[in-house]
């Protein structure tokens, strides 16, 4: 019997889709998009549909892994979970709770996805990680200046003239805002994209300024100096909603308008096109995630933000600096889920450099390594010394639905369920603002079983079971409390499939900001309370001519890592044949200085390590630019991440991935 239910994409997305999913006698068979969701109106991408494959796939793991002798055996769930508690409870007694790490990425959305964090807590708490590869020093530099990370409703673009898509590929990453920007279009907006690659977004674009990697905040400044002499700020808006623009003018006249152009690599004539768009307003600004993965990360989103402040282009319908989108995932009732107050004892690591502070740990050592929703041998930057490190520790569990790399270094592997096979709500933070219903469609193969399931059994065995004596469906009511008064239940939910949440669809329309001091701040205040300079800086990358003129004739290029079009990070390799060889895309600068063709077996090296792959060579980049698509497995060539730095960003909270110089030359043999 064939049957079509509504559900959702649980990728860590902007997008958030809305599915439609054939199930025929028991089995998925079809994913597609749902026509009747408000925001993604039936269009889905590559990764999406990805998951019918991805439940079917005979490469699941349908039974608990152990390691014997450096072989997996199949054991039963009963042995897995008493000896994985059993040196759990081993380690807490002689060690402290800390001497567990709780590894973990956001590799799939879903509001219970967050029950981890309640485990880990009712055990007494366990060294967390902190920040964020992706989006970290961002998130962080909105916060300092707005006091979160919000975004306007899509549709709010149709009020804007003009739009500036800021290094974000919006037709790889975000395709409905992809869709957003066509109808902009029509409707008469200019459509601006900044980027160091001439991507797909740019080929609607009405123009395209080429950057060199990791000097955008140096152009933004260009575009202030600019807006500033011409007198075509918004004094109105500076002199009553922000504090520290004196400190923002010493910044901006310690600067050289030729200095800038030499270093971005742009010319005159593009700064003055961009401040007559933010002169021009209402223009709204979407900023990607690239160009905050430096050294100078979070300073970079902060020039940004203050270009969009300077240009009065906050707080008002058309405007907007977007990044995230915090106020949707804060509309849940997270502390009634995870219970932070059960933690007794707390350590904390940046995500970024797990690996570094796992090797130097003392008091207490790292003695296991518990890995949810994430392949950090593959994404965490630097894996090489991820690698030694995971190999370091006693114990190492892994929770997943293939034998990632990761998964394969690991003690104890086990099975759990993919989005079609329980119960869950999804949003984005990214996005939109609706939240979107996914019931059980399907039972998983084999044994694999759910994530909460195996929570609430090794809560059993380590004595807080009490904490996981409630369904699934309880676990749900808790997150939607407090939006039950606005009429959201989940009866409602389960009944509508889809319902927009309570928030700002023009964040900051009231001028009323969340920082410490209710305003816009150039010079933010939270920064110097956690010891950072609060004051607005520029900083340069730190692997670049400007800072490290030996380490740039060494190694000359500039390497990207940019996200792949057809797998949600490291997810979908092991689906897709086509996918399981390394790629090495060069601007066309480089494929003549080295003689290099479409198709020539090449290595690019540094410090760090070197990566093999094939070369393809880009129409149209900046010069100097290499990319390869992070989320390689290494088992299928090797990732990325073997030439990137684990090094922390300026506000420490965000990776440095981008800043990264190679080498590269033909392979032999």
């Amino acid at each position: 019997m064939k049957q079509v239910f509504k559900s959702s994409c649980p990728l860590n997305c902007w997008d958030s889709c809305g599915f439609e999913v054939t199930v025929e006698d028991g089995k998925v068979t079809k994913v597609e998009g749902d026509k009747e969701h408000p925001i993604t109106q039936g269009k889905i991408c590559g990764r999406g549909r990805m998951l019918e494959a991805k439940t079917n796939s005979s490469e699941r793991l349908t039974t608990p892994l152990k390691k014997v002798n450096g072989r997996f055996i199949e054991i039963s769930w009963e042995q897995a979970l008493d000896e994985v508690a059993g040196k759990m409870r081993e380690i807490k007694k002689i060690h402290g709770p800390t001497a567990i790490l709780h590894s973990h990425d956001y590799a799939n959305n879903g509001l219970l996805i967050n029950l981890d964090k309640r485990f880990f807590h009712c055990f007494g708490g366990v060294t967390e990680l902190v920040g964020s590869i992706c989006w970290g020093s961002g998130i962080e530099a909105q916060t300092w200046d707005f006091g979160s990370s919000f975004s306007h409703a899509p549709d709010d673009i149709f009020h804007s003239k003009h739009v500036v898509i800021w290094g974000r590929n919006v037709a790889r990453t975000n395709m409905h805002l992809f869709h957003y920007l066509q109808e902009a279009k029509k409707r008469g907006a200019s459509i601006t994209v900044i980027d160091p690659i001439f991507n797909a977004t740019a080929k609607i674009a009405d123009r395209y300024l080429s950057i060199k990697p990791g000097m955008d905040g140096l152009a933004a400044i260009g575009v202030m100096k600019y807006l500033i002499a011409e007198n075509k700020q918004d004094q109105t808006f500076i002199d009553h909603h922000t504090i520290g623009y004196h400190d923002l003018l010493a910044l901006l006249d310690s600067i050289k308008m030729d200095d800038i152009l030499a270093q971005a690599e742009m010319t005159f004539d593009d700064i003055k096109y961009l401040a007559s768009l933010y002169a021009d307003g209402p223009t709204s600004t979407y900023i990607g995630l690239g160009m905050q993965r430096y050294a100078n990360g979070g300073n970079t989103i902060r020039l940004i933000d203050a270009l969009v402040a300077v240009s009065g282009n906050i707080g008002i319908p058309g405007g907007g600096a977007n990044f995230g989108n915090l106020q949707v995932g804060r509309s849940f009732q997270m502390d009634g889920l995870t219970l932070p107050h059960k933690k007794a004892a707390s350590r904390q690591f940046p995500m970024m450099n797990q690996a570094e502070a796992i090797l130097s740990a003392k008091n207490p050592e790292i003695k296991m390594i518990f890995v949810t929703c994430g392949n950090p041998l593959a994404q965490v930057p630097n894996s090489t010394k991820v690698k030694q490190a995971f190999e370091s520790v006693e114990t190492l569990v892994v929770v997943d639905h293939f034998l990632t790399d990761t998964a394969e270094l690991a003690d104890y592997v086990l099975p759990t369920t993919t989005v079609f096979e329980e119960e869950d709500i999804y949003y984005s933070s990214m996005y939109h603002h609706f939240v979107n219903y996914g019931e059980k469609l399907v039972e998983p193969p084999g044994e694999a079983k759910s994530d909460l399931w195996i929570w609430t059994q090794l809560a059993e065995r380590l004595g807080f079971g009490e904490a996981f004596h409630m369904s699934r469906t309880e676990f749900l009511e808790i997150g939607l409390f407090d939006l039950n008064k606005h009429g959201i239940t989940l009866e409602r939910l389960k009944k509508e499939k889809r319902l927009p949440l309570p928030v700002q669809h023009v964040p900051w329309e009231t001028k009323e900001f969340l920082t410490p001091t209710g305003k816009f701040e150039f010079t933010s205040s939270l920064a110097e309370v956690k010891g950072y300079e609060g004051k607005p800086v520029y900083l340069p990358p730190k692997e670049s001519s400007i800072t490290n003129s030996a380490l740039a004739r060494k190694y000359p290029y500039q390497l990207l890592s940019i996200h792949p079009s057809r797998s949600n990070h490291s997810q979908h390799y092991i689906l897709i044949k086509a996918l399981q060889m390394v790629k090495i895309e060069i601007s066309e600068d480089i494929a003549s200085e080295k003689q290099i063709e479409d198709g020539d077996s090449v290595t690019i090296y540094n410090d760090r390590g070197r990566l093999s792959g094939i070369a393809k060579i880009m129409k149209q980049a900046h010069p100097r630019t290499i990319n390869v698509d992070e989320g390689q497995w290494h088992k299928f060539g090797g990732s990325v991440n073997l030439l990137t730095s684990d090094g922390l960003s300026d506000n420490g909270l965000g990776s440095v991935l981008y800043d990264c110089l190679v080498n590269i030359k033909k392979s032999i043999g």
